[in-house]
């Protein structure tokens, strides 16, 4: 029997919940990617139109041509900090001696930097 099963149990759930989330913003990328391109594809279809292909063109700005990307690297990231996490608690777990919480700084920090990602495509979809 693995001792702390509970806790362990409770580690790995953690760890596949953040995959899982992960997992969901690359494909959101890659969905964006995709839409991009079909925005091009339509745009450069309905050239002899004039307005159109500058309608289309402004649809896949920056947001569309960098977002996706944004996105699946982003996805990746919380895939491999995930793990690093799931690690590093799986150790502290097994270890015998007893250890003070973890500070709150990375917490914050991903708060924050969410924070400013969903602030930044709201201001652009508002303006856009």
């Amino acid at each position: 029997m693995i001792r702390d099963y509970a806790n362990h149990a409770a580690n790995e759930r953690t760890f596949l919940a953040w995959v899982r989330t992960g997992i969901a913003i690359i494909a959101l990328g890659f969905v964006i990617e995709k839409f991009n391109l079909f925005l091009l594809t339509v745009a450069r279809t309905l050239a002899a139109e004039a307005p159109y292909p500058i309608q289309m063109q402004k649809l896949s700005g920056p947001v569309g041509r960098f977002g996706g990307l944004a996105l699946i690297l982003g996805g990746v990231a919380l895939i491999v900090l995930s793990a690093s996490r799931f690690i590093r608690t799986r150790r502290l777990l097994a270890a015998d001696e007893t250890h003070p919480a973890s500070s709150l700084r990375v917490e914050f920090a991903l708060l924050m930097a969410t924070l400013l990602f969903v602030a930044g495509f709201s201001v652009y979809a508002a303006i856009g």
